[in-house]
């Protein structure tokens, strides 16, 4: 993704980034979560790369505006904060949040924080990149950022305040910062955060960019770069601003690996979301020149970049030791896309067909797709429309019903379309 605003001019950005590097650039009933207190974690599930066309079938959905009157500049992310308040909040990039009324005729929002004068928004992949608020947000007002800094370049992850006299406010003084990880390039920053159904916050970090992970970040657990962390926000321990899990995978390990770490190997791991029914954690990992990836990450796991791209050798670029290595859910080629923007799968009410199904697009595309997958059998992915959008993010709001932000600064939903007569 880059900074400009007209579409045309941003897919270009992107097809040309996608070449070097990538963009700002994964049914049934619900399962009993893991609490803090535990310290075991069960496999779920087979993971296996597909190579199964996918389906193509008439159009049965749409996207419409969301929020007609609302327009935002670069949004990467819309959530809500889980306090029964039905309120929405849109992160832009340049550092600044966004509130608003979740309703279609809802004509104005009001500016929850600006931290723009903190972030670093000048690379292609850098600035305000992630939100996460805290699963206790309605009694202890506690939200948490992932964004760019410069002198040094460096993804910080802080802590912030929502006043409690004015709920549409945040306290810009209020920022502890937890977490501050040195970037060596502009792109791959990752940038997602969210709370895991375990109570514990998950942290999506990029490699640290240039083209090729030159530097071996991602194949390197000593090194927060090209990982998924985990950590306990709430029980600070052993001098940190916050806890190390004693269930992560690499808890008291011999070789020097950081505890923080929860899965690795991954490229630019851009939006992961969890199911609330099955607690899946599904992530969409940019690639580098050929393939795209939906993964789903399992603790301890490696993920396979730099030595694979998706469920291809790419360093050496034939018999790659494949040993140990994750393979994805699901893979695209270029023909279908050129920056895959992870999404959730789907448990709302409004469309039914899509209950169960992993909702996600594609940056340079604007591809959404359908991605149907039981953890034992084959996956089957279904092209449900190509948008012509910049798809920046998906969110869902307190009744997990799916929005789509895009770069033109418009909010979307997917909507259903009606069959012709015959």
């Amino acid at each position: 993704m880059g900074l400009a605003i007209v579409a045309v001019v941003v897919v270009t950005i992107a097809i040309w980034y996608a070449a070097t590097s990538t963009q700002l650039t994964p049914q049934g009933e619900p399962q009993d979560t893991t609490s803090k207190q535990s310290t075991t974690h069960t496999e779920t599930h087979v993971t296996t790369t597909s190579r199964q066309p996918t389906t193509q079938a008439e159009p049965e959905y749409g996207v419409e505006v969301a929020f007609p009157s609302l327009l935002f500049n670069q949004p990467v992310g819309i959530y809500h904060p889980g306090d029964d308040t039905d309120r929405l909040f849109v992160v832009e990039q340049r550092g600044v949040i966004h509130v608003f009324e979740n309703s279609r005729d809802v004509d104005t929002s009001s500016v929850f924080l600006d931290i723009s004068d903190r972030v670093n928004s000048r690379g292609n992949e850098e600035g305000l990149l992630g939100l996460a608020f805290h699963p206790d947000f309605s009694s202890n007002n506690l939200f948490y950022l992932y964004y760019s800094a410069s002198n040094p370049r460096r993804s910080v992850i802080a802590r912030y305040t929502a006043s409690q006299g004015s709920p549409d406010q945040a306290d810009r003084e209020s920022e502890q910062i937890l977490l501050e990880i040195p970037q060596p390039y502009s792109n791959h920053n990752g940038g997602q955060l969210a709370f895991g159904p375990d109570g514990y916050l998950y942290v999506a970090v990029g490699d640290g960019g240039a083209a090729g992970d030159p530097q071996g970040n991602a194949q390197d657990p000593s090194r927060l770069l090209g990982s998924i962390l985990r950590i306990d926000v709430d029980e600070a321990s052993g001098g940190l601003h916050y806890g190390i899990p004693r269930d992560n995978p690499f808890v008291n390990n011999a070789q020097g690996y950081r505890e923080e770490i929860y899965a690795y190997g991954l490229r630019n791991p851009w939006r992961f979301s969890f199911d609330p029914a099955t607690g899946w954690l599904w992530a969409g990992d940019v690639g580098q020149n050929t393939l795209e990836e939906i993964d789903i990450i399992e603790p301890g796991k490696n993920y396979g970049w730099n030595i694979m791209e998706g469920d291809l050798c790419y360093s050496p670029p034939e018999n790659c030791n494949r040993t140990g290595l994750e393979p994805p859910v699901w893979v695209y080629e270029r023909d279908q896309g050129i920056s895959v923007t992870g999404g959730f799968v789907y448990r709302g009410s409004e469309l039914a067909s899509l209950v169960g199904h992993y909702i996600y697009g594609d940056f340079g595309s604007g591809r959404i797709w359908a991605l149907s997958y039981d953890g034992v059998n084959q996956p089957i992915n279904k092209e449900l429309l190509n948008s012509d959008l910049s798809i920046a993010s998906f969110g869902v709001d307190e009744n997990n019903e799916l929005y789509i932000s895009a770069f033109d600064g418009k909010i979307y939903r997917l909507s259903s379309v009606e069959a012709p007569q015959t």
